[in-house]
């Protein structure tokens, strides 16, 4: 069986000299090391070739995203799993085998993720990953471990292995086969958002996505774009109208919609009157892009399946949480998550 952990880097070559060791010590030779450079202009490449030889160095042209800069790597990377990736995460000690175990225990099994808990606070889950992701109805992204921007500690609560949502790119395990089976990453995506768009896609297709506590590893976050970005609200906002319009069942695709423009428009109001004006011209912009992609995305509707909503929360997690006061995982009521 052969095993391929990409990373995907551009001008991180801090995280590289800070990471690429551990990463190299605790694979225990279970899986070939490849760093995707997406056209670095720091002395990523020239570090690595100079401490890390036996790195395999694959580098991409242009600064393409993620989904686009790991759709051009992994076309040139044979093997039967791949490991994305973040290049500012702290593996640790097996973190390989359990995962690979678990995907080989069930062939619907597709993609998976580790536990994921923050490198700056390690006692706490990292915002991005957490243990494991899941989406409510109207499209809006939590974990276990992880509500908006109330993040959990760690004491063992979510240490069951089970089907979620979707898997982070922090770290996401997938067959390979899958992965060029479901078309790979969304490139019209750029970043943010594509790994729960690519999960989702899986599941339409009959796949599972799974967490796997016994494998942890460490996350700074926010290594690419700054956690408070217009930028980041931009993708945010627009890949999340992306991700809706491709996947949800068409008997609820309207109605979800209707009440995103009210929740959207709220929000960028919200933005405003914080004076956050980059932040509220960031969210008009995202539903220009959306309107203006829409004739683009209508093909990949027809071209996608659509209708699971297992393990969907089918309540609106942004009353639950300002309104009912729902800061845990473990507070939602686990009857209002779809099955089918």
């Amino acid at each position: 069986m052969h095993i391929a952990v990409i990373i995907l880097n551009w001008n991180g070559r801090k995280y590289l000299e800070r990471f690429l060791p551990t990463l190299i010590k605790c694979s225990n030779n279970e899986a070939e090391i490849i760093v995707a450079d997406n056209a670095s202009t720091d002395d990523s490449v020239s570090f690595m070739r100079q401490n890390f030889p036996q790195v395999r160095i694959i580098l991409n042209s242009e600064n393409a995203g993620f989904a686009r800069g790991y759709n051009l790597a992994l076309q040139q990377v044979t093997a039967d799993y791949y490991i994305l990736l973040n290049s500012d995460i702290e593996v640790t000690n097996n973190w390989i085998l359990p995962i690979i175990e678990l995907m080989e225990s069930d062939p619907a099994i597709a993609a998976c993720q580790p536990k994921i808990r923050s490198y700056l606070e390690p006692k706490k889950f990292e915002y991005a990953g957490a243990a494991g992701g899941f989406i409510d109805k109207y499209g809006y992204p939590f974990c276990r471990g992880r509500l908006f921007q109330s993040i959990e500690e760690d004491h063992g609560q979510y240490d069951d292995p089970c089907e979620v949502f979707w898997a982070t790119g922090a770290c996401m395990f997938v067959k390979a086969e899958l992965f060029h089976y479901i078309g790979g990453l969304d490139e019209d995506f750029f970043a943010h958002m594509e790994e729960i768009d690519f999960c989702w896609r899986l599941k339409n297709s009959g796949y599972k996505i799974m967490y796997c506590p016994a494998s942890t590893v460490f996350h700074i976050g926010g290594g690419t774009l700054p956690k408070v970005s217009w930028r980041k609200t931009y993708f945010n906002f627009r890949n999340n109208f992306f991700l809706l319009y491709k996947n949800l069942p068409d008997n609820l695709l309207y109605k979800v919609f209707m009440v995103r423009l009210l929740l959207d428009g709220i929000a960028a109001f919200k933005f405003l009157f914080q004076g956050g004006f980059k932040d509220f011209w960031a969210v008009t912009r995202a539903h220009i892009s959306f309107y203006n992609t829409l004739g683009k995305l209508r093909v990949k509707r027809s071209n996608n399946k659509q209708g699971s909503m297992r393990n969907v929360f089918g309540k609106n997690l942004v009353s639950q949480y300002y309104l009912n006061g729902k800061r845990r995982f473990s507070d939602l009521n686990p009857n209002r998550f779809y099955n089918e």
